[in-house]
């Protein structure tokens, strides 16, 4: 169980922007998916684990807040091209092997204008091998660098950059994230 409260970095990035229709990629139990339907965000929520989902879905939200919780691979779920003004992924884990042309799909549903706020652990070498021995390569997915190189011609990178942690959980040994943030063209 998660602490309830947005990511900080989706917070400082997000909170001045006019709502629209946002989608949160690996919503996890749904605290930064409930944090943009407050400040008026219409929000698609995504993750592939079906306990996060019904912790999500559980989780009483305050009067007149509305997510649409979707339990699904979020590279294999078909959603609408062009139809997001926000797509919010804080510490993705998109599997290289599902192919550059299933992360292109999900770029694609950004519409022209629209941001994308992708937010990564700054891991150092100590912490990967750590992931390695408790059976997850980093290598194994999509970060920062990969991405920004997926999006091509069709985004304007505002920022691409390693920020100090915003309010960071208690005990995290991650001190730093690198922000990757783009404008869609």
């Amino acid at each position: 169980m998660w602490s309830g409260r947005p990511n900080g970095r989706l917070v400082a990035e997000v909170v001045a922007l006019t709502p629209g229709r946002a989608l949160d990629v690996g919503s996890g139990e749904g605290a930064d998916a409930i944090w943009l339907a407050q400040l008026g965000w219409t929000v698609t929520a995504i993750d592939i684990s079906e306990v996060a989902m019904r912790r999500a879905r559980e989780t009483p939200h305050p009067a007149g807040v509305s997510v649409e919780w979707i339990c699904g691979d979020v590279l294999q779920t078909p959603l609408p091209a062009g139809s997001f003004d926000l797509m919010s992924m804080q510490y993705p884990a998109l599997p290289k092997a599902a192919g550059d042309a299933a992360v292109r799909r999900l770029l694609e549903t950004v519409r022209p204008g629209g941001l994308l706020l992708a937010v990564y652990h700054d891991l150092d070498e100590e912490h990967r091998e750590h992931m390695k021995s408790r059976g997850v390569d980093p290598a194994d997915y999509v970060d920062a660098d990969d991405l920004g190189r997926l999006l091509g011609d069709d985004f304007t990178v505002e920022l691409h950059t390693v920020e100090p942690r915003i309010d960071p959980p208690p005990g995290t040994p991650h001190i730093a994230d690198i922000v990757l943030r783009a404008r869609r063209r």
